[in-house]
């Protein structure tokens, strides 16, 4: 039986799948605490910027040279990905969810796939499952965005209405983002949201936390 692409990468990025997205805020958690997230409007541009000028958006672009390129491309992605996160939390976060992602679909499908950053084993794995790129980093976009959500619900607090305000609010934003990051090109890849990354390096000091990043 085959199972719809559909179905088979919501399953993957479903909250419940173990790769433990849930217990990183992304920097978000140091942010709350200095009170440069105190309300909900505060919440979505700081989770706008991390999509548009942060990993979000860098991360689609790896996600899609993955999936373009594979093979012995994905040691350069693999490197470029590592390079690329300013802080050693933000570094061991796409370190443990890639390779918890990569034992599951290596036991779930019997795919091919390395230890690497979460987006680079996600692209593969899409092409491997012949899911399709676009549907792939939509989704992914949308489930980058969710889980910052879900943090900013817990710290903030917000309302689970509040949060899912955010999320709608930001959709025509991820579909602009996945058209853009489309045709993979690594060259494009950058980031400027400076105080994003300055909030997970000072996360590693934070006395009390709920998350690893």
């Amino acid at each position: 039986m085959t199972t719809d692409p559909a179905l088979l990468l919501h399953q993957w990025l479903s909250p419940s799948f173990p790769v433990g997205a849930f217990s990183y805020s992304h920097g978000l958690e140091q942010a709350v605490a200095e009170g440069a997230i105190h309300d909900a409007a505060s919440a979505q541009d700081w989770i706008r910027t991390a999509l548009e000028h942060g990993a979000g958006l860098s991360d689609a672009i790896l996600l899609a040279a993955a999936w373009r390129r594979g093979g012995g491309a994905l040691d350069e992605l693999t490197e470029l990905a590592r390079a690329f996160a300013p802080s050693a939390e933000r570094l061991a976060e796409a370190d443990r969810m890639g390779a918890a992602l990569a034992s599951a679909l290596r036991a779930l499908h019997g795919h091919d796939l390395p230890d690497a950053p979460y987006p680079v084993v996600l692209g593969r794995a899409a092409r491997l499952s012949d899911v399709p790129l676009p549907l792939t980093l939509r989704l992914s976009l949308q489930a980058f965005a969710a889980t910052l959500v879900s943090a900013a619900i817990r710290l903030v607090p917000l309302g689970q209405t509040e949060g899912q305000a955010i999320t709608l609010a930001l959709a025509p934003l991820i579909e602009e983002l996945a058209e853009e990051a489309a045709p993979g090109d690594i060259d494009r890849i950058g980031t400027c949201a400076f105080a994003l990354d300055i909030a997970s390096m000072r996360h590693e000091t934070l006395t009390t936390r709920l998350f690893q990043s």
